[in-house]
């Protein structure tokens, strides 16, 4: 029952995925179509390396059906089957390229947090305090290890987030995983970077409230 509702809800993300991409919103950004949403969000998509892709993807599944359609016309049930299966593979494959353009990252100034998602399958909280070194780096292999989580897109990643301490992260089927390293890609990764590091280390960049030598404030 649990495996059930954990798809019904999937399904739900990408239909309503669907509607937001169609009416050019996003979700989770204040209604923002750009990269700031203004009120201290800002958005940073990373589908851009897998439209082609997708779009390739179901025009394959489009041809297969008009196929499938014309050989099995004279078998009505198998045909109507087919053709429910069919319909059903496109719908997913677009919903699935939705969910990633209208779910992207989100940094929130505000409340100090880093929002990863991937389409509807992920959806993870990072507080930033929690962050202890963030990379720009490029990999284009991923094992599976243990605590550490790798959210490719066209096989790759960009950007490496070391946490401080272990974070819980539910798979779609509710099992619970904790996460030190997380391994994300995003279309803008320098500013992307550039963004947390500032957040993450204010002090570097804050001038010094030391008092100077004589007492008085440097």
């Amino acid at each position: 029952m649990r495996t059930v509702s954990a798809l019904v809800r999937h399904e739900a993300r990408l239909l309503v995925s669907l509607v937001l991409w169609v009416t050019r919103r996003r979700h989770g950004t204040d209604g923002s179509h750009g990269g700031d949403g203004g009120g201290g969000v800002q958005a940073f998509g990373y589908a851009r390396g897998q439209g082609a892709t997708m779009f390739a993807f179901a025009f394959v599944c489009v041809i297969e059906t008009v196929a499938m359609f014309v050989l099995l016309r004279d078998w009505p049930t198998v045909h109507l089957v087919v053709l429910v299966l069919d319909v059903y593979t496109i719908e997913f494959v677009i919903g699935l390229h939705a969910a990633s353009v209208v779910r992207p990252h989100v940094l929130d100034v505000n409340s100090r947090s880093l929002r990863l998602r991937y389409a509807a399958h992920v959806d993870l909280r990072l507080p930033l305090e929690k962050v202890a070194a963030v990379r720009r780096e490029l990999r284009t292999t991923h094992e599976r290890t243990e605590g550490e989580l790798a959210l490719a897109i066209g096989a790759q990643t960009t950007i490496t987030l070391e946490l401080t301490e272990p974070v819980a992260h539910f798979t779609l089927f509710g099992r619970r995983r904790d996460i030190r390293l997380v391994r994300f890609h995003a279309d803008d990764a320098d500013t992307l970077v550039r963004a947390i590091r500032q957040l993450i280390a204010p002090e570097r960049t804050a001038p010094s409230a030391r008092p100077s030598p004589s007492g008085r404030p440097g």
